[in-house]
């Protein structure tokens, strides 16, 4: 439940089949019974997101024996794959629901390859992820962009009290989201452009000394269409992405994206339309890029136009929901 690109994903799918009369069960384990029992009747829910109206049941692990009756089961990350999997019948026809290519980063590469040759129906959220799992495993797999939420992210008026640009990051603790290359890239570009302000942004703000010169800690959901207006150029310095969402948010708040050719960008990332493309973990591109940006307003208007257009219009979230319930009623037949 926590806050997160990939879970808020999941959730607004679960929330969104809800509303349209699907009975629908996210079933999250709580790291122990007592934990979860706590949570049952607490009737914790996600508080990022109000209103959810898709049900919770908290469990102390997930049990393939202990899934809840349904006409479709869906496997959301590598863990639960093999509980999805083994489901019995009566949970319906299984699905596996892939936002990343997580043998890179998140678990041991074997177990996780195994998931991918699991006999569930597989749904990607980029081409980069459809031909990974198609080369890699010989798996077919169904695209299904994530869309950005345009009552969410969309362009707000915002006072800003530093020198323009101003280039906004996402700060994590993952390496592979390349926070010091895109540090060093900025700081490159700075020498060049004396009026560049770093502003960062993260569920936690970063160790001190900041390497930012402004930095929005936790932003609520509701302020993070200001964070990202209050920029002109959104860098995306991810060595790796299932789609990355930040990106596509801050384009849909009229930002002009910068960003590594990490995979899954380029089902939005189009280089010198949309956005400028680096190769991937080439920290001097990167900064040549950038700076192109920087210095350029002309140049710099005519990316973040093309790139909000784009994201604003071609995926969108009727449309995916309504795929998705097309993908689920094929799979039960």
């Amino acid at each position: 439940m926590r806050i997160a690109g990939g879970v808020r994903a999941i959730l607004t799918y679960a929330d969104r089949l809800a509303a349209r009369g699907h009975d629908v069960t996210l079933v999250v384990p709580a790291k122990g019974r007592l934990r979860a029992a706590w949570r049952r009747l607490r009737g914790a829910g996600p508080d990022w997101l109000p209103g959810f109206r898709a049900r919770l049941r908290w469990v102390g692990r997930w049990q393939a024996e202990a899934l809840p009756d349904g006409d479709v089961v869906v496997a959301t990350a590598w863990p639960s794959a093999g509980i999805a999997a083994a489901a019995p019948r009566r949970c319906g026809a299984g699905f596996y629901f892939v936002q990343h290519y997580e043998s890179l980063y998140h678990g041991a590469a074997a177990l996780v390859d195994a998931t991918y040759r699991l006999p569930l129906r597989t749904i990607v959220i980029s081409t980069w992820l459809r031909d990974l799992v198609r080369d890699k495993f010989q798996c077919d797999a169904e695209v299904l962009v994530t869309p950005v939420d345009p009552a969410l992210f969309r362009p707000v008026p915002v006072a800003v009290g530093t020198s323009r640009p101003r280039v906004l990051m996402l700060h994590h603790e993952y390496a592979w989201k390349g926070v010091a290359e895109g540090v060093e890239a900025a700081r490159r570009v700075k020498a060049r452009v004396p009026g560049l302000v770093l502003v960062g942004f993260g569920v936690r703000p970063p160790r001190a000394p900041s390497p930012y010169d402004e930095f929005h800690a936790n932003p609520p959901q509701d302020r993070l269409a200001e964070v990202y207006s209050s920029c002109e150029i959104y860098l995306c310095p991810s060595w790796d992405e299932g789609l990355g969402m930040p990106p596509m948010e801050a384009m849909a708040c009229g930002a002009a994206l910068v960003t590594y050719d990490n995979g899954g960008c380029r089902d939005y990332a189009r280089d010198g339309e949309t956005a400028l493309v680096a190769r991937r973990r080439d920290v001097a591109d990167l900064a040549a890029r950038l700076e192109l940006l920087a210095s350029d307003p002309a140049l710099r208007a005519r990316i973040a136009a093309a790139g909000r257009r784009l994201v604003t219009t071609a995926f969108h979230w009727d449309r995916a929901v309504a795929r998705l319930e097309a993908l689920f009623a094929a799979g039960r037949r």
